[in-house]
Parts: structure tokens; sequence; C-alpha cells
């Protein structure tokens, strides 16, 4: 049974940062590409970040390019996203998930991620 648990979300101003973190279980972590997703108030699941089994190749969505930063630790079986210089609309529920952009399985609770002044 795959399962995830992310960590890391709070409350915090724009333009301040925050490192999520998921662990992984239940599946060969290290052969599984992985992704972030969010959820914010009121919308539907949005993609944000995707990263290969390898950590070679990562993708991220035009919202966040620049600002986010997507890494993993096969050996600690555990995803990562450095989210820098943070605004409003980064508010969202945070969750990862195995698979690559669109095609993905969530698993986990999400962390809460809140971005105000």
């Amino acid at each position: 049974e795959v399962q995830l648990v992310e960590s890391g979300g709070g409350l915090v101003q724009p333009g301040e940062s925050l490192r999520l973190s998921c662990a992984a279980s239940g599946f060969t972590f290290s052969i599984s590409s992985m992704t972030w997703v969010r959820q914010a108030p009121g919308k539907g699941l949005e993609w944000v970040t995707s990263i290969d089994s390898s950590g070679t190749v990562v993708t991220y969505a035009d919202s966040v390019k620049g600002r986010f930063s997507i890494a993993r630790d096969n050996a600690k079986n555990t995803l990562y996203l450095q989210m820098n210089s943070l605004k409003p609309e980064d508010t969202a529920v945070y969750y990862c998930a195995k698979g690559w952009t669109d095609r993905y399985q969530t698993a986990g609770q999400g962390t809460q991620v809140s971005v105000s002044a």
C-alpha cells in the first residue's frame, strides 16, 4: 500500500520560504517518479512539479518556476519541495504523489501552506 506523509507546512509572510518533506513507504521509491500537487481553497488539484527516479530530470509549472525546487533522497525514501519567495497565491494544501506530471497517485493528507501578511 502506497503511503505518503507530508510535513513542513505553515503560515508565512509573502517573500518567505518553506521546505516541505514527504516520507514515502509501501512501494519502491527509488524507481518511482514523484510529483507535488496543490489544492487552493475552492479549487481543484494543480500540478506543481515532478522529478524522475534518479533526480536528474525535473519539470515545473510556470507559476512556480524559478521559486520552487524539487529534490529527493532515495536513501531516505523522502521527497522535498523548497519553496522560496512565497506569494499569497501559493496558499494551498500541498500533496506529494507517486507519478509524473498529470499522471499521479496521491496517498497522504497533505500539508497546509498559508502565505499572508
